[in-house]
């Protein structure tokens, strides 16, 4: 009896979309990103005042930053187009993004006062979750793909 694996790769599709549109879904996202960031760092400003704001804005930037910086090296144009390839671009893209982060909380914690850990954090966690509503609308725009296919 073979065992059937709990996700089938035709689920996860919408991970790797068409490579044509991989670099407009990117740069989809990032631009969302960034009107959260800005929306947020202006609502925040207006209701509870500059700090908040500023505080705000900078946690949207410190996660818009290195997501920019992982885009880049997925979409970058590689000698070697193969898998391998693209996979180590990834890896070393996370890791850049990972240290990034770190690097962007750790400056905006010594350099910026006062500042509202609140809204940092605040900006931080909605400007990453454009990235998870992008991949959710990803899945949702193959699901109706295949459907209109007769897939």
């Amino acid at each position: 009896m073979r065992h059937k694996p709990p996700v089938s790769p035709t689920d996860v599709a919408f991970l790797v979309p068409e490579a044509s549109d991989i670099k407009t879904v990117m740069l989809r996202v990032l631009v969302a990103q960034i009107g959260v960031g800005v929306v947020l760092a202006v609502v925040l400003w207006s209701f509870y005042g500059d700090v908040v704001g500023y505080s705000a804005l900078l946690g949207s930037l410190t996660a818009v930053i290195p997501n920019a910086f992982l885009a880049l090296r997925l979409a970058v144009s590689r000698r070697d187009a193969g898998a391998e390839a693209l996979v180590r671009a990834a890896y070393i893209g996370e890791l850049g993004k990972l240290a990034l982060t770190v690097l962007f909380f750790s400056l905006v914690f010594t350099l910026v006062k006062p500042l509202s850990a609140a809204a940092l954090f605040a900006g931080f966690i909605a400007t990453q979750l454009v990235t998870l509503a992008g991949l959710l609308m990803r899945r949702e725009q193959e699901q109706d793909t295949r459907l209109k296919n007769g897939s």
